[in-house]
C-alpha cells in the first residue's frame, strides 16, 4: 500500500554549512527504515540565501543522493517563507517540516508516520522538555503561547513547533491561503483537520547556532498576535473609553472644588504628567494600528513571499 507514497522532507537552511554533514549522518539510519517500509523519500533543502558554503555542501550531496533537491532562493526571505516555498515544492503524499540541527530528533519520525497510517491527517510534535532551550528563551515562549492563546482567534498548541507531518490535502489547503506575512504555526493551526500528537525530548544542537535573535523572536511573535487577532485594536478602544471616563469624573472633580474652595494655583507639575500620559497612549495606539495598517500594505502590493534563483536536483 505505500510502494506509491512519497514522504518529503522540508528542511529550510540558512547558513548551515556545518551541519549538512551530521544531519545527512543522522538522517540515514531513519531514511532506510522509512524506505524499508516501502516509502518513496525526498528530501527538500529550501536554501533561504546562504552566505556561507551551505549551498555548496548541498550541491556536493546531490551527487551523492539523488533524493535531494535545492531550492535557492535570489536572497534571505526568512523561515516563514522558505517553509512557505517547501510546501509549495514538496511531490510527498505526506510532508514533515524538520530543521537542519536535528534538534527535534529523526526516531520521532517514525512515530509521526505510524499516526498518519492510522488515519489522522496532521501528526504535531509535542516538545515536553526545552532543556536544551536557554532560560530565557524557554520563559518567553511560555509567555507567547499564553499570550498569543489568550487573544487569538484559533488556538496555536503550546510546545509546538514546524517540526510535523501533514497529509496531501492539508498542504494542498495551506497553498490555497494567500497572505504574504506569513506565521507558519498559526496557519497550520488554522486549516484544522484530524490532528494526532506525539511528545518527545528536544535535544540540543548537532552544530552551528540559532540564527533567531531576541529580535526576531519578539518580531514573530507580534506577527503571531496581529495576523490571527484584533484583539490589540479593541484593547485600545477600551483603553480610550476608560480614559475618557476617568477624565469625566474628575471634570465633575474640578467643578465642584472650585465651587466649594474657589480658584487656586493649578499644578504645573500634574498638568505636564498628565499630558505626557495621554500622549504616551495615543501614541501607543498609533502604534498598534501601524502595525495593521503595515500588514495590510504588505498584502495590498501582493508581492511574493519568496523568489527562487534556481531549483536543483530532483529525479
Amino acid at each position: 500500500m505505500t510502494a506509491d507514497k512519497t514522504l518529503s522532507f522540508i528542511i529550510p537552511v540558512y547558513n548551515e554549512e556545518a551541519a549538512i554533514a551530521p544531519f545527512r549522518s543522522g538522517m540515514a539510519q531513519v531514511l532506510g527504515q522509512i524506505e524499508a517500509r516501502g516509502y518513496r523519500v525526498e528530501l527538500l533543502f529550501v536554501d533561504d540565501g546562504s552566505k556561507d558554503a551551505t549551498l555548496d555542501q548541498l550541491t556536493a550531496a546531490m551527487a551523492q543522493d539523488p533524493r535531494i533537491r535545492v531550492l535557492e532562493f535570489s536572497r534571505n526571505f526568512g523561515k516563514e517563507a522558505a517553509l512557505t516555498a517547501g510546501l509549495d515544492a514538496a511531490r510527498g503524499d505526506a510532508l514533515i517540516p524538520i530543521d537542519v540541527d536535528l534538534q527535534d530528533p529523526p526516531q520521532v519520525i517514525l512515530q509521526l508516520i505510524d499516526a498518519w497510517e492510522q488515519g489522522y491527517e496532521v501528526v504535531v510534535g509535542h516538545r515536553t522538555d526545552r532543556a536544551s532551550d536557554s532560560l530565557l528563551k524557554r520563559a518567553s515562549a511560555g509567555w507567547f503561547y499564553r499570550v498569543v492563546n489568550a487573544v487569538a482567534d484559533t488556538p496555536v498548541p503550546e510546545n509546538v513547533g514546524d517540526f510535523r507531518l501533514i497529509d496531501r490535502c492539508v498542504a494542498d489547503a495551506l497553498k490555497r491561503l494567500p497572505e504574504r506575512r506569513r506565521f507558519m504555526k498559526g496557519l497550520f493551526a488554522w486549516v484544522g483537520f484530524r490532528t494526532a500528537v506525539v511528545d518527545y525530548q528536544r535535544a540540543p544542537r548537532i552544530a552551528g547556532s540559532t540564527k533567531f535573535s531576541g529580535w526576531k523572536l519578539w518580531n514573530l511573535a507580534l506577527e503571531g498576535i496581529t495576523s490571527f487577532s484584533t484583539a490589540p485594536l479593541r484593547l485600545w478602544t477600551y483603553v480610550g473609553a476608560l480614559v475618557a471616563v476617568l477624565a469625566f469624573f474628575y471634570a465633575i472633580y474640578i467643578v465642584f472644588r472650585v465651587l466649594w474652595l474657589g480658584v487656586d494655583l493649578p499644578g504645573y507639575a500634574s498638568l505636564l504628567v498628565a499630558v505626557l500620559f495621554l500622549g504616551g497612549i495615543q501614541l501607543v495606539g498609533i502604534g498598534v494600528l501601524g502595525e495593521y495598517l503595515g500588514r495590510v500594505y504588505t498584502e495590498v502590493k501582493q508581492r511574493p513571499t519568496y523568489i527562487v534563483r534556481r531549483e536543483h536536483g530532483g529525479r
